[in-house]
């Protein structure tokens, strides 16, 4: 009998150690590996979810259920989207994050045998946008100054960007559409009916983490929530001749359906370190590298992006600025072959974040209107 009492206890102690230990030092303040967060469709269900190695997808909601079958671990509500986990993040929300990574490397439950049933592999389910939806989209059009003057001869390039290099002035920002716009990495990009000058632009997309007003380009990186990776993809055709305005039309040439991809996933900002010193954006289409930049080539860095787009509005938490996009567009590859075409694949790649691979898909028709359309560029152009 006292030998059976003494196993009991010495089972409940050893139970007891690692819930004393997390009482004494409080939750982990560090996660074993680093992670990246996302929006996945999780048996039919857009759920948050944290991404181990790029391959693993844990589904938030039921791990933390089943950490805080430990009862020394404190019952949290869990994020329903995106937008919700960014505004709790730096409230305590990751350090709950911390510790369900933590938990589930040191179990080995990530991988192998044990893996857990509240993990998938990548190739298992639809990877969404990570934010469903931003409340605003800011782009920087030409901050690289590669991308200055692109559709000029060398000698007018030149000139345009030694003018530019003398007299930055401030950036030119505006918004992009959200919702239609922003699809996920297992989505296609749409080119519409007859906009035969569709152009591709990768760029780092950096994610507010918490409300900003006015804030100076010294501490801007303290309102950064975590980074991923878009694309800005562009109608060149213009708009047709007559009524209002001239032929460049910016709702026109940023606005249309599927032309705001993103993901595959956000980087929190403690896993990725100093874009201006370290980053390195890319795309290929259809294996074919176009476009290979780094922040030096940036003719406004991302901070000042901030301190410029809170000084017009308020920026909130899940809102996105784009840094722009370097050389490399205007339909402009070596193999000839001028925008995008039907059954291409775009390829966008950020060191340190991943890659976003999207087939074009060009429609082949739409209904008949009133006249009222927007015109297919064979239209009015040569």
């Amino acid at each position: 009998m006292i030998i059976r009492l003494l196993g009991r206890g010495l089972l409940a102690l050893l139970v007891l150690i690692p819930a004393l230990a997390l009482a004494q030092t409080g939750p982990s303040a560090t996660p074993v590996e680093p992670f990246k967060l996302g929006t996945f469709q999780i048996q039919g269900v857009p759920k948050v979810g944290i991404v181990l190695r790029d391959q693993y997808i844990i589904d938030l909601e039921v791990a933390n259920r089943d950490l805080e079958i430990n009862p020394m671990y404190p019952r949290l509500p869990m994020p329903a989207d995106m937008i919700q986990l960014i505004g709790q993040y730096e409230y305590g929300l990751k350090y709950r994050l911390y510790e369900l990574v933590n938990h589930l490397v040191a179990g080995n439950r990530v991988t192998g045998a044990n893996q857990a049933e509240f993990v998938y592999e990548r190739e298992d389910i639809r990877v969404l946008p990570p934010l469903m939806y931003p409340g605003k989209i800011l782009n920087a059009a030409v901050n690289f100054y590669s991308h200055v003057n692109e559709s000029g001869s060398e000698e007018q390039r030149r000139e345009a960007m030694r003018q530019r290099q003398e007299n930055r002035g401030v950036p030119y920002l505006f918004l992009k559409p959200t919702r239609g716009a922003i699809i996920g990495a297992d989505d296609e990009i749409i080119i519409p009916y007859g906009r035969d000058r569709t152009d591709w632009e990768v760029e780092l997309g950096a994610v507010i983490g918490r409300p900003a007003k006015y804030v100076s380009a010294v501490n801007a990186q303290d309102y950064v929530f975590g980074y991923t990776i878009t694309m800005d993809i562009s109608d060149r055709g213009g708009r047709p001749p007559g009524g209002y305005g001239v032929s460049s039309d910016w709702f026109v040439g940023k606005g249309h359906d599927t032309f705001a991809p993103m993901g595959p996933w956000i980087v929190p900002k403690e896993f990725y370190g100093d874009p201006m010193a370290n980053l390195r954006q890319t795309l290929s289409v259809n294996g074919e590298r176009i476009q290979d930049a780094q922040a030096g080539d940036m003719i406004h860095s991302l901070w000042e992006l901030i301190e410029y787009g809170s000084s017009i509005i308020t920026l909130f938490p899940g809102d996105v600025i784009n840094n722009g996009t370097s050389g490399g567009t205007m339909g402009a590859r070596a193999s000839g072959q001028s925008f995008l075409q039907d059954g291409e694949i775009v390829e966008a790649s950020i060191e340190g974040i991943g890659t976003m691979r999207l087939r074009a898909r060009a429609e082949t028709s739409r209904p008949e209107g009133t006249g009222a359309q927007l015109t297919p560029v064979r239209e009015y152009r040569p």
